[in-house]
C-alpha cells in the first residue's frame, strides 16, 4: 500500500471520506451487538500528545484494543519529545517501530514536518490549525441522525479557530453549506477560507441560526488562549447557543459540540440536554470514525 497521512479533510477525496463514515456506522453497529472485530492484531500505534486529551486519547486507545492492536502513549515529560528531539529524527525513529502515530500538537507544521519524515501513516489529532478527526465523528453523528448532510445548512458559532477551520474544509468535502458567526476579532485563518466552497460570513448569529439544519459552537478559550478567558467571555457573550437561539433553526435542527464544553458561556447550562443536542453520541463516534480511519490506512478500503 502506498503511505497515506490524514492531516485535513482535503488529504481525501469526498468519496474517500465517505467511505470512511460508512465503514464508521458500520462499526458502531457491531460495537453495539457485542460483535469482535480484530482485523489490526499484530500492529502498533503510537499516540503522541504534546497537549491534553480526553476523547482522542480514549477513543484512540479503545480502538486500538478492540481491533487488535496496540498503542503505546508518548507525552513531552515521559520521552526525549521534551527535551528537543528534532521531529525528523522521532519520525524516522517511530517508523521503525510502530505502523501508524497519532499526533496532537499545537503546530500544524509540526505535525506535517513529522508526516513528511515518517515512512508510516500519520494522522492529525488536533492541532491549533485544524482538527480533522472531530469532523469524521460530526458528519458521522449527522447522517446517523437525519441522513446525508448534502446540500443542507449548517451554523458555526464562536470562535474562528481549528473547529470552524474544519468545518470551512468539511462544507467542501461534503457539499453543505457553511455559514459562520465570529466576532470581528476571532475571523477564521484568511488561506483556509480562500479555499472554502459552500461558505458565507454572517454578522448576526441570530440570522445565521435561522433555517440550519445543524448548529455547532465550540469553547471561547481554546487551548492555549486559556489566559484570555476573561477579555474573551465579554468578545463572545453575543454568540452563546441556547435553547432560544436554536428555536431559530429548522424544527429537526441538531447541536453539537466537540467537548468539553463550559455550560453557561458557549452554550447554556441545559442545552446539551435537550433532545436536539446529539453531543454524547457525537462524542462517542469519536472510537467508531478513529477506528474506521485507521483501518482505512492501515487496510484500505473494507466494504
Amino acid at each position: 500500500m502506498i503511505k497515506r497521512d490524514f492531516l485535513s479533510l482535503l488529504d481525501f477525496s469526498s468519496d474517500e471520506l465517505k467511505h470512511v463514515i460508512e465503514r464508521a456506522k458500520t462499526l458502531r453497529k457491531q460495537h453495539e451487538n457485542g460483535e469482535v472485530y480484530q482485523p489490526l492484531v499484530g500492529k502498533t500505534g503510537a499516540l503522541i500528545l504534546t497537549m491534553s486529551s480526553t476523547r482522542t486519547r480514549v477513543a484512540f486507545e479503545a480502538g486500538f484494543t478492540q481491533m487488535g492492536a496496540s498503542v503505546i502513549f508518548l507525552s513531552p515529560g515521559d520521552t526525549q519529545i521534551g527535551r528537543g528531539e528534532p521531529l525528523e529524527d522521532l519520525a524516522r525513529v517511530l517508523s521503525e517501530m510502530v505502523d501508524i502515530i497519532m499526533i496532537r500538537a499545537a503546530s500544524q507544521q509540526d505535525i506535517e514536518t513529522l508526516a513528511h519524515y515518517a515512512t508510516v501513516p500519520v494522522i492529525n489529532a488536533m492541532s491549533s490549525l485544524l482538527h480533522p478527526c472531530q469532523l469524521l465523528a460530526d458528519m458521522q453523528a449527522f447522517e446517523e441522525h437525519r441522513g446525508s448532510i448534502e446540500g443542507k445548512t449548517v451554523t458555526f458559532l464562536g470562535d474562528g479557530y481549528n473547529m470552524c477551520h474544519s468545518y470551512i474544509n468539511a462544507a467542501k468535502q461534503w457539499n453543505f453549506r457553511l455559514r459562520f458567526s465570529c466576532p470581528d476579532s476571532h475571523q477564521p485563518d484568511a488561506d483556509i477560507l480562500a479555499n472554502g466552497e459552500n461558505v458565507e460570513r454572517m454578522l448576526d448569529p441570530r440570522e445565521a441560526v435561522e433555517g440550519a439544519h445543524l448548529v455547532v459552537t465550540d469553547v471561547w478559550s481554546s487551548m492555549g488562549h486559556e489566559g484570555e478567558e476573561g477579555d474573551r467571555r465579554a468578545i463572545f457573550e453575543p454568540y452563546q447557543v441556547n435553547e432560544t437561539l436554536l428555536d431559530l433553526a429548522d424544527p429537526g435542527a441538531l447541536f453539537m459540540h466537540c467537548l468539553p464544553a463550559h455550560r453557561g458561556e458557549e452554550v447554556s447550562d441545559t442545552l446539551l440536554d435537550d433532545p436536539r443536542s446529539v453531543v454524547f453520541h457525537e462524542a462517542g463516534n469519536r472510537l467508531h470514525s478513529q477506528k474506521a480511519l485507521v483501518e482505512f490506512l492501515l487496510l484500505g478500503r473494507q466494504d
